[in-house]
């Protein structure tokens, strides 16, 4: 179940919604008369000459957590604590509530200017940490348990907020926003159309090279993030929640590629990050068919943020460490080796680092968690790192690190994916190996269909099928020392009924120079109903596809296979389902011409 909603039943609360007034109300144990919204003046530096509003409830804890939230475009401080349920939250887990207020034409924030792009550059993030440090003087704030969050413009100023004080903030939940630096225009008030129509893609680490130099000093622990999204979103452009995950992903040094992937509520996908739980490193969750309208009101969105920022724990718990598994390391004897360990304390602390089973040469630095050094003996060590904070709290992660002797190639072949042909139609798969010594490679593989085979030489498999069947393939590639790599995966072969007939239509909505964005409409025209479905093609250009929306794809080469979502599974005779997606290329950009729908050909 989900976590927010557990957290609500354990507490006995039911959220009631007075629909047009942005009432929240709690019913269960007996609830104090709600506090008041209070403006504060004369709060420190504030360049933009901003509002600051405070919400401080009644049974406010001791050394309360902070939460700053941010209003959208064309909305104020007192309208987003109308309007969200927030401060309700707040009167239930006692922690402190500030509204800040955009004073400027349209009621944006800054989040285009080098200024506020910037750690105490200027501009509206100098003001908003005035507000914090005001709260901490005055109200008792946790200075280490700060957490932010936004709708919209507000959304893209948590955003700026965790690049430039990543120091400050423990943890930050945007709702519709763009990645940090996305809209950057070199003014205060500027508008990136290319942003906020999705156009703007680029690789995690270029994200996270960004969010980085905000702050370029800083080598601290990073805050963990949430993001939302609609797929629907007109405004601020759906491509714009996998760009922020490919950011804060890379800033937080775990995968882009999901823990856990779950559908909590009904056409809500939520995929997380580096770990799993209520408060893994990046969590995302899309909304599917709805637009630029979050949080929802009554949907218990803002119950989720505050519990993937810890604010609905109210005991008093001493610190939680975690350290984040930086995966299976290799490296050869006499070369340089190194790895950053990266660790997060619940409280804040300053944390101490250590190491056992290091393979001989390399040593931990127990203020940074850099292992570096050179190794002097091959071998498998399994290595154990710890991190420790001044209260005694300590985490662990376990890792395996092999050191292989000079000469010794290692083989690595990509996996392909699962492949998908039919019976009659030609099929080929291009396999992709490397070898660590440079050494020319053997390839040969096990279990492929019938009427399929593989190039010695180039690895390429192809043929044309002619028995029906899913089989599970093997490739091995083999360099002259000997050494080998394989890689598995299954080969589906289908009639020309397999599925059910279908028609697919493929449209390129967008094209720039290195980019492109399209869709495919995929409609059922057999006699029987699909209930769930996978669509194959292959570019006849050389795209490569980076993120998509209503599906889920995987990419060998110039094959590309297009899979459903949990929710659009199921396609009716004569009903249709839309897969969008975008990606790059380099030389071409045709379209593919020919498309299977289960292995079944489609007609275009």
């Amino acid at each position: 179940m989900k976590r927010w909603l557990r957290a609500l039943l354990a507490a006995g609360v039911t959220i009631v919604t007075a629909a047009g007034l942005g009432l929240v109300v709690t019913l269960g144990a007996p609830q104090a008369k709600a506090a008041s919204l209070v403006q504060v003046t004369n709060f420190g530096a504030d360049p933009s000459n901003n509002l600051m509003y405070i919400y401080v409830p009644n049974n406010v804890r001791p050394n309360p957590p902070i939460l700053m939230a941010l209003h959208q475009c064309t909305g104020t401080g007192p309208g987003f604590y109308s309007s969200t349920a927030f401060a309700s939250l707040a009167d239930q887990y006692g922690f402190i509530v500030i509204y800040p207020d955009a004073n400027r034409s349209g009621q944006c924030w800054d989040v285009s200017s080098s200024q506020a792009l910037t750690r105490n550059g200027g501009s509206d993030p100098v003001g908003l940490m005035s507000m914090i440090t005001y709260t901490e003087q005055h109200y008792g704030g946790n200075p280490s348990q700060v957490y932010i969050t936004g709708a919209s413009s507000g959304a893209m100023m948590t955003n700026v907020m965790l690049a430039d004080y990543p120091d400050v903030f423990k943890a930050g939940v945007a709702f519709m926003g763009v990645p940090y630096y996305c809209f950057f225009t070199g003014t205060v008030d500027g508008w990136n159309s290319s942003c906020a129509d999705g156009d703007v893609s680029m690789t995690a680490q270029a994200w996270g090279n960004l969010a980085r130099n905000a702050d370029p000093g800083y080598t601290g622990a990073r805050p963990r993030m949430e993001v939302w999204h609609g797929t629907a979103d007109t405004t601020l452009n759906y491509n714009n929640f996998g760009q922020e995950i490919l950011q804060w992903t890379n800033v937080l040094g775990v995968s882009s590629t999901p823990t856990t992937t779950s559908t909590p509520q009904s056409g809500w996908t939520e995929t997380t990050y580096g770990g799993s739980g209520a408060m893994p490193p990046v969590e995302g969750i899309s909304i599917a068919g709805v637009g630029h309208v979050l949080p929802i009101e009554g949907e218990g969105m803002e119950a989720d943020a505050i519990a993937f920022m810890g604010l609905n724990n109210t005991t008093t718990q001493g610190n939680t460490v975690t350290v984040t598994n930086p995966g299976t390391q290799t490296t050869t004897v006499g070369s340089a080796a190194s790895v950053q360990i990266h660790a997060t304390d619940s409280g804040g602390a300053a944390l101490t680092y250590s190491a056992s089973g290091l393979p001989a040469g390399l040593s931990i630095n127990s203020s940074t968690g850099l292992i570096s050094g050179t190794p002097s003996t091959s071998g498998t060590s399994s290595v154990t790192v710890t991190a420790t904070d001044s209260t005694g709290a300590s985490g662990s992660a376990s890792f395996s690190w092999t050191i292989t002797a000079p000469g010794a190639n290692t083989v690595t072949v990509t996996n392909p994916g699962t492949q998908s042909s039919t019976v009659g139609s030609a099929a080929s798969v291009q396999i992709h190996a490397t070898d660590s010594g440079g050494a020319a490679l053997t390839y040969s593989a096990s279990g492929l269909p019938a009427g399929l085979s593989i190039n010695s030489s180039t690895g390429l498999i192809s043929g044309t099928p002619s028995t029906s069947g899913t089989s599970s393939v093997t490739v091995t590639a083999t360099d002259s020392t000997g050494a080998s790599g394989s890689a598995s995966f299954s080969w589906t072969v289908g009639t020309t009924s397999t599925g059910g007939s279908c028609q697919v239509v493929y449209t390129t909505n967008s094209q720039w120079p290195g980019g492109f964005t399209a869709q495919v409409v995929i409609t059922n025209t057999g006699s029987s109903a699909i209930s769930s479905w996978n669509l194959g093609f292959t570019f006849p250009g050389d795209q490569k596809l980076t993120s998509d929306y209503n599906g889920t794809y995987s990419q060998s080469g110039e094959a590309a296979t297009l899979t459903n979502a949990s929710y659009n599974g199921a396609i009716a005779v004569n009903g249709s389902v839309t897969v969008g997606f975008q990606g790059t290329w380099t030389n071409s950009d045709a379209a593919p011409t020919a498309f299977t729908l289960n292995g079944a050909t489609c007609t275009t």
